[in-house]
């Protein structure tokens, strides 16, 4: 129970970008799990590092975290775990450039959850992931690797499947198929999407994660189109939304 609580706290802390805090905390709840001897816990603090080591850009070590998610016995035993650890693994390879090698570990996500039975009890870390979580995943590496009409593609599947309640989910999805529209010059487009994130959280703060993915955006989307009207339109709604933040 600590090791999952503290797990939870730091992946809190990750969302918050609360970098230095959540790295301590997954330091604590690695040794608790440890000490508890929990497969399922372990798995999730590895998760947990592979997201931190990505928000950092130490892109190296989140591959090193999410292979050490693989190698879990949760991992190993249980198809659904090891997807979701292939997926974390083929985002960090996109980040490296290895395109071969994340479109392997992807391959291998889809294959693993596949595998996995339906209906199985699951803990409610993970309950974000199946084939909606995985295709959101996809849209990341597919956007990272270059491959951004995949990745618009893989966005509007999972937009497709992520249930209605889960806003946050989908304002994260919304964002992503804004940065892959933006990525293939459709500046239109985009910006309508981009601003749709803003109305998906109305009434909600918006978390450090989120925060740090529009930021992509609007610095991509004024490196592109500097000089466009709706460009210039959507950073002054940018600007407002985010002195209300």
């Amino acid at each position: 129970m600590a090791a999952d609580y503290t797990a939870t706290a730091a992946w809190s802390a990750v969302d918050a970008r609360q970098m230095d805090r959540a790295s301590q905390l997954l330091g604590r709840a690695l040794y608790l799990a440890g000490m508890a001897k929990d497969p399922v816990a372990k798995m999730r603090v590895w998760n947990s590092y592979a997201m931190l080591a990505h928000h950092r850009a130490e892109y190296a070590d989140a591959v090193d975290a999410a292979y050490a998610a693989q190698g879990t016995t949760i991992a190993r035993r249980q198809p659904f775990f090891a997807s979701l650890a292939h997926a974390r693994t083929a985002i960090g390879h996109s980040n490296l450039g290895d395109r071969q090698a994340a479109l392997r570990s992807l391959g291998h996500a889809q294959e693993s959850l596949g595998k996995a039975e339906k209906g199985e009890p699951l803990p409610s870390w993970i309950a974000f992931y199946g084939p909606d979580g995985l295709m959101a995943m996809t849209a990341i590496v597919r956007d990272r690797i270059g491959d951004s009409a995949e990745s618009e593609a893989a966005s509007h599947q999972a937009l497709r499947t992520i249930p209605k309640q889960f806003k946050r989910n989908r304002a994260l999805a919304t964002a992503r198929l804004a940065l892959a529209q933006l990525h293939q010059r459709d500046i239109d487009q985009a910006c309508s999407t981009a601003a749709t994130v803003f109305t998906l959280m109305s009434g909600h703060p918006i978390p450090g994660r989120m925060r740090s993915l529009l930021g992509d955006y609007y610095r991509d989307l004024i490196t592109l189109a500097p000089d466009a009207s709706i460009a210039r339109e959507w950073g002054d709604r940018y600007r407002t939304e985010w002195s209300r933040l």
